[in-house]
């Protein structure tokens, strides 16, 4: 029995309707399970990463070659191996950030995660008129949010912007 890849596919490019039922139907045709993916717009531009199990890398970029042909796409793919079961290292928690866009904010407040040993799990900018608003999913060390809540209001406060740090609960699938 051939041994199934695991693969990383990226999707770029200009938005249409269409795209995911393209890209899916390609895969699906040969025989690729998609198990992981997230999907945007990102002022206009349509933006999919996902991670399925199945066939090869050569295989899944001959099969999307057609999609990109025109150049309005772009479609990588690469190996990766498989998910490693990791401990639980931290709590989960969801921060905010949102005020009057300006340069740095990202690396300062994701600098503060950093920091403490927080690890980021899923991250989202928008930009609306003047508002710059971040929303992340952060896993922190036990015992460390009141801390790094602490810390971020500093950072925040000098950015002059409004930062909070709350409990989440965990996916129940």
């Amino acid at each position: 029995m051939k041994a199934r890849s695991e693969l990383a596919i990226t999707v770029i490019g200009h938005d249409r309707p269409g795209i995911v039922a393209d890209v899916s139907e390609a895969l699906a045709r040969l025989g690729a399970n998609l198990t992981d993916s997230t999907m945007t717009r990102l002022r206009g531009h349509f933006t999919w990463t996902l991670v399925c199990g199945g066939p090869s890398a050569a295989e899944v970029e001959a099969a999307l070659g057609p999609l990109a042909a025109d150049g309005r796409l772009l479609a990588t793919v690469r190996e990766v191996g498989p998910e490693v079961e990791a401990a639980v290292a931290g709590e989960p928690y969801l921060m905010s950030v949102h005020g009057a866009d300006r340069l740095g904010i990202v690396a300062a407040v994701t600098r503060v995660l950093a920091e403490a040993g927080g690890n980021i799990t899923d991250l989202t900018t928008r930009l609306t008129g003047p508002l710059y608003v971040l929303v992340a999913e952060v896993d922190l060390p036990p015992g460390t949010a009141e801390a790094v809540g602490k810390r971020l209001a500093e950072v925040a406060g000098g950015l002059e912007v409004e930062v909070t740090l709350r409990p989440t609960e965990t996916d129940v699938l």
